[in-house]
């Protein structure tokens, strides 16, 4: 018994060494496993950006001030102007937006520029010389091809080239520069003043929309259809050329999208544009797509057939669903003009339903050259500005619930002209 009772002890020691050994090099290893970073949470806010007196547009000479505001949804709440915010002088309020920062060609049209406003200033960031390629301010058009590489684009000073630029937004030193391999059109001069360019990551394809025109200004004489050119990003070669069939004019063929966003991608990567035909001789919008995997608009489609105008700016909220913002030519079609109004479209369903509040549709807004809406992925939230007689009302719509409610207003004698949302700088 004593000889079995002292090796039932031996044996009972010798397991809890053992367990405490491995115990002890669990420990040991935890101890030695490097410290994970807390990566800190990401944040944003509001860049508000309004004009005195009057609605504005591109290239307008109407006095800008920019503020950031950390929230859009307190409908108790009523933003003045006086004595705050930035009045934008040597730079211009059409930007490249990209997280915390803003991209641009200055008025003085001579460099490249990363800009930031922060505790409301606006600080230079860093600055570029242009190379060989020059661009005149507010008349580009741009894709990010990764995190760190902007493209910029652009016809050159005599319109008869479409020249390109890419910069390192870490340093914004030039990568490289050069012309497209594209002409005009034959029995036309120039082509237009930027086009719009945008890049599609699933297969690696940068797509841009353009034509040729003769003439200059609204007298100018446009190709029927626009083109759709599809480049390999790394050897900037053109692949293929295509004249579309779909609809006359895109939306920002002048001015890119510095102010307004004309185009985006879906969560299957099927690529949408505003549009637009002549209609009875008024410029109808459409909302095309080019599937993903295919170089050419879907023949016959259009999420917004009902358009009474011009679709000013469209903004993918998800889940197959975008907010439109839209003219009615019947009312008026100038930037004063209370005739815009917003919808939200299915994409899939091709239908265009106009917002409602408290049952009713939202008074149609004045200002058309502006970027007057966001959407807060985060929140789940859009947030839109309406401006009227009753005043700059910014309006939040749930995409969850379809719930609409308003947010903050702006005080009297303030436009609505922009709406940014940017990650706040923790630094």
């Amino acid at each position: 018994m004593r000889k079995l009772s002292f090796l039932h002890a031996a044996m009972v020691a010798l397991m809890f060494t053992f367990a405490f050994t491995s115990c002890s090099s669990d420990d040991d290893d935890d101890k030695n496993k490097p410290v994970e970073p807390e990566v800190p949470e990401v944040t944003y806010h509001y860049d508000l950006t309004v004009t005195v007196g009057k609605h504005g547009g591109m290239a307008s000479q109407e006095t800008h001030l920019t503020m950031s505001v950390p929230s859009l949804s307190d409908p108790n709440t009523t933003i003045d102007f006086k004595g705050n915010g930035i009045e934008i002088t040597d730079y211009t309020i059409e930007n490249i937006y990209d997280n915390k920062y803003m991209y641009q060609v200055p008025t003085s049209e001579d460099r490249f520029a990363k800009l930031q406003i922060k505790d409301n200033k606006i600080n230079v960031i860093r600055e570029r010389p242009f190379g060989k390629n020059t661009y005149a301010s507010r008349k580009y058009t741009h894709a990010w091809l990764n995190e760190n590489t902007l493209l910029v684009m652009a016809a050159n000073g005599t319109a008869d080239k479409i020249v390109w630029t890419k910069l390192n937004t870490d340093d914004m030193t030039i990568i490289s520069e050069g012309e497209l391999s594209i002409s005009v059109a034959e029995g036309f001069e120039t082509f237009t003043t930027s086009g719009l360019l945008t890049y599609r990551k699933s297969d690696n394809k940068l797509f841009y929309f353009f034509y040729s025109k003769k003439g200059s200004g609204r007298k100018a004489t446009k190709e029927s259809f626009f083109h759709i050119a599809v480049i390999n990003p790394e050897t900037m070669a053109v692949e293929r050329e295509t004249v579309n069939k779909e609809a006359s004019e895109m939306q920002g063929s002048a001015y890119g999208e510095l102010m307004q966003n004309f185009m985006f991608f879906d969560d299957q990567n099927n690529l949408y544009l505003s549009a637009f035909s002549s209609v009875n001789k008024v410029n109808t919008g459409k909302l095309l797509r080019i599937k993903n995997g295919e170089y050419d608009f879907e023949t016959d489609y259009n999420a917004f057939p009902g358009a009474k105008g011009k679709i000013v700016s469209v903004l993918y909220i998800g889940n197959g669903k975008a907010l439109a913002y839209s003219g009615d030519a019947s009312v008026g079609t100038s930037i004063q003009d209370p005739a815009y109004y917003y919808s939200i479209v299915d994409l899939n369903a091709k239908t265009a339903t106009p917002i409602k509040f408290n049952g009713a549709d939202l008074p149609y807004s004045a200002g058309s050259f502006s970027q007057r809406a966001v959407y807060n992925a985060k929140e789940n939230k859009a947030y839109f500005g309406v401006s009227n007689e009753a005043g700059e009302t910014v309006y939040v719509y749930d995409v969850a619930t379809g719930g609409v409610t308003k947010g903050v207003s702006i005080a009297p004698g303030y436009y609505f002209d922009q709406i940014r949302l940017v990650e706040d700088d923790t630094k």
